[in-house]
């Protein structure tokens, strides 16, 4: 599901070609403290005067499984989708995809109120991660007092743009990956029982980690919904061991940030990151399509077998098709090979 979006360029009315161009952003205190991003890289970004151009699109299929339980949302400007005036000029983009199980309720519910529940923050959008954090939390709570007969819960990724930041909220195995001058960078962790930290953080809250499995019953550590089997979650602090609460990451855009990849599990069963990133920019080389990108992915997903359901939403953030990495060698005519040629030729070479 893609609100106001006929095409896969977003149109906010300005920008040319259809594109949507994001804003100057007058958030500066939430650029100064993205996680990831030295001041000295902050002072070139401001300098370089790095304006992202967002266009998106997506694809899902019900892969191998009876049932379509996968559900996604993009929404090029949040507030004005929600009628709310945009503070100061400034454009929120929310892009989110959620992997249901038990049913598609949970993800319904979430990908329908979330965004509405986000927008309607007071502290909307000054204080994003603290917003995002809540909100998460706060659809959680509405699931359980709206829903309480239905037997679901999902998983959930969003993505947020403004200005040139980037902000990731995730609950869950669904993932994003941002390519970065065609190199892979993981924007999300995934939330399985396998993971050291989120196990710690499972017995502290009463639970426990049975054959990869949190009590045994889910192969996901963080979730919405879920309010039926027992002993998962519990009301107020500290909670359950099974969380809906995110963890997010923020990062400050620049011009060699190419495109950022949001896909359910199933992509990622059959994708590594780095390979998702090669396979997106040959695609986007071809023909500079980033829906028909999204349909690549996923048709390719299932040619290797992939048996889930599959949902890929991918933002570009430049109006160009990503440009061919150049090797150069002293004394020779440059020649250009491609991300995963390259990353070949280390293998081959013995390189990691």
């Amino acid at each position: 599901m893609c609100a106001e979006e006929p095409e896969d360029t977003e149109r906010l009315g300005f920008g040319e070609e259809g594109v949507e161009e994001a804003a100057e952003s007058p958030l500066g205190q939430m650029e100064r403290v993205c996680e990831n991003t030295t001041s000295a890289d902050f002072r070139q970004n401001k300098l370089s005067n790095f304006v992202p151009v967002l266009r998106s699109g997506d694809w899902s299929d019900i892969g191998g499984r009876q049932y379509m339980e996968d559900a996604h949302v993009c929404i090029p400007d949040l507030a004005k989708n929600f009628g709310f005036p945009s503070l100061n000029s400034e454009v929120v983009s929310f892009y989110g995809v959620f992997d249901g199980h038990g049913g598609k309720d949970a993800a319904h519910f979430v990908r329908d109120n979330l965004p509405r529940v986000i927008v309607e923050d007071s502290d909307f959008p000054l204080q994003l991660e603290k917003v995002v954090r809540r909100s998460f939390i706060q659809i959680d709570g509405q699931f359980a007092e709206t829903c309480s007969h239905h037997s679901s819960g999902t998983t959930a990724l969003t993505a947020m743009i403004f200005g040139r930041s980037l902000l990731v909220a995730n609950a869950g195995d669904c993932r994003a990956v941002l390519s970065r001058g065609g190199t892979a960078i993981e924007m999300s962790m995934d939330h399985r029982p396998c993971s050291l930290t989120e196990k710690l953080r499972i017995e502290s809250l009463g639970g426990y980690v049975d054959d990869g499995y949190l009590n045994g019953l889910l192969g996901v550590t963080r979730a919405l919904g879920d309010w039926h089997l027992e002993g998962m979650k519990e009301v107020g602090e500290p909670g359950g061991p099974l969380s809906a609460e995110p963890e997010l990451k923020i990062i400050t855009l620049t011009k060699d940030d190419e495109f950022l990849i949001i896909g359910s599990d199933g992509i990622w069963d059959v994708f590594s990151n780095q390979n998702s990133v090669d396979f997106a920019r040959r695609r986007l080389q071809e023909h500079n399509n980033v829906k028909l990108c999204c349909k690549e992915i996923v048709e390719e997903a299932i040619r290797r077998g992939a048996s889930d359901n599959l949902t890929a939403v991918l933002v570009s953030f430049h109006v160009e098709a990503p440009p061919q990495i150049k090797v150069d060698r002293p004394g020779r005519v440059a020649r250009s090979i491609s991300a995963d040629g390259l990353n070949s030729l280390r293998i081959l070479l013995g390189r990691k």
